[in-house]
Protein backbone atom coordinates (compact mmCIF):
# COMPACT_ATOMS: atom_id res chain seq x y z
CA UNK A 1 0.00 0.00 0.00
CA UNK A 2 1.30 3.46 -0.89
CA UNK A 3 0.44 6.43 1.32
CA UNK A 4 0.94 10.18 0.93
CA UNK A 5 1.41 12.40 3.98
CA UNK A 6 0.69 16.10 3.39
CA UNK A 7 1.85 17.82 6.58
CA UNK A 8 3.83 21.04 7.05
CA UNK A 9 5.12 20.13 10.53
CA UNK A 10 8.24 18.44 9.22
CA UNK A 11 9.23 16.58 12.38
CA UNK A 12 5.73 15.15 12.73
CA UNK A 13 5.54 14.23 9.04
CA UNK A 14 8.90 12.46 9.07
CA UNK A 15 8.09 10.69 12.32
CA UNK A 16 4.81 9.42 10.88
CA UNK A 17 6.53 8.35 7.68
CA UNK A 18 9.16 6.41 9.61
CA UNK A 19 6.53 4.61 11.69
CA UNK A 20 4.27 3.80 8.75
CA UNK A 21 7.22 2.54 6.72
CA UNK A 22 7.98 0.15 9.56
CA UNK A 23 4.35 -1.02 9.33
CA UNK A 24 5.03 -2.09 5.75
CA UNK A 25 3.64 0.87 3.78
CA UNK A 26 5.44 2.84 1.09
CA UNK A 27 5.21 6.46 2.21
CA UNK A 28 5.74 9.77 0.39
CA UNK A 29 5.84 13.09 2.25
CA UNK A 30 5.17 16.65 1.07
CA UNK A 31 4.82 19.80 3.16
CA UNK A 32 2.68 22.05 0.93
CA UNK A 33 -0.96 21.84 -0.11
CA UNK A 34 -0.36 22.58 -3.77
CA UNK A 35 2.38 19.96 -3.98
CA UNK A 36 0.11 17.51 -2.19
CA UNK A 37 -2.68 18.11 -4.69
CA UNK A 38 -0.28 17.70 -7.61
CA UNK A 39 1.24 14.50 -6.22
CA UNK A 40 -2.16 12.98 -5.35
CA UNK A 41 -3.48 13.84 -8.82
CA UNK A 42 -0.52 12.30 -10.63
CA UNK A 43 0.05 9.16 -8.53
CA UNK A 44 -2.31 6.34 -7.57
CA UNK A 45 -2.14 6.40 -3.76
CA UNK A 46 -4.04 4.02 -1.52
CA UNK A 47 -4.61 6.67 1.18
CA UNK A 48 -3.82 10.31 2.02
CA UNK A 49 -3.02 11.67 5.47
CA UNK A 50 -3.89 15.34 4.96
CA UNK A 51 -3.32 18.22 7.38
CA UNK A 52 -5.84 21.08 7.22
CA UNK A 53 -3.55 24.03 7.97
CA UNK A 54 -1.10 23.97 5.06
CA UNK A 55 0.86 26.57 3.08
CA UNK A 56 -0.09 27.05 -0.57
CA UNK A 57 -3.53 25.46 -0.29
CA UNK A 58 -5.32 24.29 2.85
CA UNK A 59 -6.47 20.72 3.35
CA UNK A 60 -10.15 21.52 2.80
CA UNK A 61 -9.37 22.86 -0.66
CA UNK A 62 -7.02 19.99 -1.51
CA UNK A 63 -9.67 17.45 -0.52
CA UNK A 64 -12.41 19.32 -2.37
CA UNK A 65 -10.32 19.58 -5.54
CA UNK A 66 -9.53 15.85 -5.52
CA UNK A 67 -13.17 14.91 -5.05
CA UNK A 68 -14.29 17.36 -7.75
CA UNK A 69 -11.86 15.63 -10.12
CA UNK A 70 -13.38 12.24 -9.31
CA UNK A 71 -10.46 11.02 -7.18
CA UNK A 72 -11.90 8.70 -4.51
CA UNK A 73 -8.67 7.98 -2.60
CA UNK A 74 -9.40 7.58 1.14
CA UNK A 75 -8.46 10.77 3.03
CA UNK A 76 -7.70 11.00 6.75
CA UNK A 77 -7.62 14.67 7.80
CA UNK A 78 -5.42 16.00 10.60
CA UNK A 79 -5.86 19.31 12.35
CA UNK A 80 -4.87 21.20 15.48
CA UNK A 81 -8.38 22.64 15.53
CA UNK A 82 -11.04 21.07 17.71
CA UNK A 83 -14.77 21.33 17.31
CA UNK A 84 -17.78 19.85 15.58
CA UNK A 85 -17.85 22.60 12.94
CA UNK A 86 -14.29 21.84 11.82
CA UNK A 87 -15.01 18.12 11.64
CA UNK A 88 -18.22 18.71 9.69
CA UNK A 89 -16.41 21.00 7.26
CA UNK A 90 -13.71 18.42 6.68
CA UNK A 91 -16.19 15.63 6.09
CA UNK A 92 -18.36 17.83 3.88
CA UNK A 93 -15.43 18.39 1.53
CA UNK A 94 -15.15 14.63 1.07
CA UNK A 95 -12.74 13.44 3.77
CA UNK A 96 -13.32 9.90 5.03
CA UNK A 97 -12.12 10.39 8.60
CA UNK A 98 -10.85 13.10 10.93
CA UNK A 99 -8.20 13.12 13.69
CA UNK A 100 -7.47 16.05 16.01
CA UNK A 101 -3.92 16.82 17.16
CA UNK A 102 -2.37 15.81 19.43
CA UNK A 103 -3.26 12.21 18.65
CA UNK A 104 -2.00 8.77 19.54
CA UNK A 105 0.13 7.14 16.85
CA UNK A 106 -1.60 3.84 17.64
CA UNK A 107 -4.97 5.47 16.95
CA UNK A 108 -3.67 6.95 13.68
CA UNK A 109 -2.51 3.53 12.47
CA UNK A 110 -5.82 1.97 13.50
CA UNK A 111 -7.75 4.64 11.56
CA UNK A 112 -5.55 4.12 8.48
CA UNK A 113 -6.02 0.35 8.59
CA UNK A 114 -9.77 0.77 9.02
CA UNK A 115 -10.01 3.06 5.99
CA UNK A 116 -7.92 0.69 3.88
CA UNK A 117 -10.05 -2.28 4.98
CA UNK A 118 -13.20 -0.34 4.16
CA UNK A 119 -11.92 0.42 0.68
CA UNK A 120 -10.78 -3.16 0.22
CA UNK A 121 -14.19 -4.43 1.31
CA UNK A 122 -15.86 -2.18 -1.23
CA UNK A 123 -13.62 -3.60 -3.93
CA UNK A 124 -13.77 -7.19 -2.72
CA UNK A 125 -16.13 -8.76 -0.22
CA UNK A 126 -13.47 -11.33 0.74
CA UNK A 127 -10.01 -10.16 1.87
CA UNK A 128 -8.70 -13.74 1.71
CA UNK A 129 -7.25 -14.73 -1.66
CA UNK A 130 -6.97 -18.48 -2.30
CA UNK A 131 -4.15 -19.70 -4.52
CA UNK A 132 -4.31 -23.48 -4.55
CA UNK A 133 -3.12 -24.58 -1.08
CA UNK A 134 -2.14 -21.01 -0.19
CA UNK A 135 -4.43 -18.48 1.47
CA UNK A 136 -3.35 -14.82 1.46
CA UNK A 137 -5.23 -12.74 4.03
CA UNK A 138 -4.78 -9.12 2.93
CA UNK A 139 -6.59 -7.80 6.02
CA UNK A 140 -4.55 -9.73 8.62
CA UNK A 141 -1.47 -9.66 6.35
CA UNK A 142 -0.81 -13.37 6.87
CA UNK A 143 -0.19 -16.31 4.55
CA UNK A 144 -1.07 -19.94 5.25
CA UNK A 145 -0.47 -23.21 3.41
CA UNK A 146 -3.30 -25.37 4.71
CA UNK A 147 -2.87 -25.10 8.52
CA UNK A 148 0.73 -23.89 8.49
CA UNK A 149 1.54 -20.18 8.53
CA UNK A 150 4.34 -18.97 6.24
CA UNK A 151 6.27 -16.12 7.83
CA UNK A 152 6.89 -13.15 5.53
CA UNK A 153 8.53 -9.82 6.25
CA UNK A 154 6.45 -6.67 5.74
CA UNK A 155 8.12 -5.96 2.39
CA UNK A 156 7.77 -9.57 1.23
CA UNK A 157 4.05 -9.50 2.02
CA UNK A 158 3.67 -6.11 0.31
CA UNK A 159 5.23 -7.49 -2.90
CA UNK A 160 3.03 -10.59 -2.71
CA UNK A 161 -0.06 -8.43 -2.11
CA UNK A 162 0.59 -6.44 -5.29
CA UNK A 163 0.57 -9.70 -7.25
CA UNK A 164 -2.23 -11.45 -5.33
CA UNK A 165 -4.74 -8.63 -5.70
CA UNK A 166 -4.21 -8.84 -9.46
CA UNK A 167 -3.91 -12.61 -9.78
CA UNK A 168 -3.56 -13.74 -13.38
CA UNK A 169 -2.50 -10.26 -14.54
CA UNK A 170 1.00 -9.10 -15.42
CA UNK A 171 2.34 -6.62 -12.86
CA UNK A 172 5.40 -4.67 -13.95
CA UNK A 173 8.51 -4.17 -11.86
CA UNK A 174 7.85 -0.42 -11.97
CA UNK A 175 4.35 -0.89 -10.50
CA UNK A 176 5.73 -3.00 -7.66
CA UNK A 177 8.46 -0.45 -6.94
CA UNK A 178 5.91 2.37 -6.99
CA UNK A 179 3.58 0.77 -4.43
CA UNK A 180 6.00 -1.07 -2.15
CA UNK A 181 8.89 1.37 -2.04
CA UNK A 182 8.42 5.11 -1.70
CA UNK A 183 8.63 7.88 -4.29
CA UNK A 184 12.18 8.83 -3.23
CA UNK A 185 13.62 5.31 -3.61
CA UNK A 186 16.81 5.54 -5.64
CA UNK A 187 18.29 2.13 -4.94
CA UNK A 188 18.77 -0.78 -7.29
CA UNK A 189 15.50 -1.56 -9.12
CA UNK A 190 16.63 -5.19 -9.12
CA UNK A 191 15.52 -5.26 -5.47
CA UNK A 192 12.18 -6.45 -6.82
CA UNK A 193 13.85 -9.53 -8.33
CA UNK A 194 15.45 -10.28 -4.97
CA UNK A 195 12.05 -10.26 -3.25
CA UNK A 196 10.43 -12.30 -6.02
CA UNK A 197 13.19 -14.89 -5.60
CA UNK A 198 12.59 -15.01 -1.84
CA UNK A 199 8.83 -15.41 -2.32
CA UNK A 200 9.38 -18.26 -4.76
CA UNK A 201 11.62 -19.98 -2.21
CA UNK A 202 9.06 -19.60 0.58
CA UNK A 203 5.85 -20.13 -1.38
CA UNK A 204 6.83 -22.36 -4.28
CA UNK A 205 8.86 -21.84 -7.43
CA UNK A 206 5.90 -22.22 -9.79
CA UNK A 207 3.62 -19.67 -8.12
CA UNK A 208 5.10 -16.52 -9.65
CA UNK A 209 5.83 -16.50 -13.37
CA UNK A 210 8.25 -14.11 -15.05
CA UNK A 211 6.81 -12.54 -18.19
CA UNK A 212 9.93 -11.49 -20.04
CA UNK A 213 10.07 -7.76 -20.71
CA UNK A 214 6.73 -7.14 -18.96
CA UNK A 215 6.88 -8.15 -15.31
CA UNK A 216 5.45 -10.91 -13.12
CA UNK A 217 2.20 -12.85 -12.98
CA UNK A 218 0.90 -14.76 -10.00
CA UNK A 219 -0.79 -17.98 -11.07
CA UNK A 220 -3.95 -19.17 -9.34
CA UNK A 221 -4.28 -22.82 -8.41
CA UNK A 222 -0.58 -23.56 -8.02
Amino acid sequence: MRLLIVEDERRLALSLAKGLTAEGYAVDVVHDGLEGLHRASETAYDLLVLDIMLPGMNGYRVCGALRAAGNDVPILMLTAKDGEYDEAEGLDTGADDYLTKPFSYVVLVARIKALLRRRGSAQSANPVITLGELKVDTAARRVHRQDDEITLTTKEFAVLEQLATRVGEVVSKAEILEHVWDFAYEGDPNIVEVYISTLRRKLGAQLIKTVRGAGYRLEAGQ
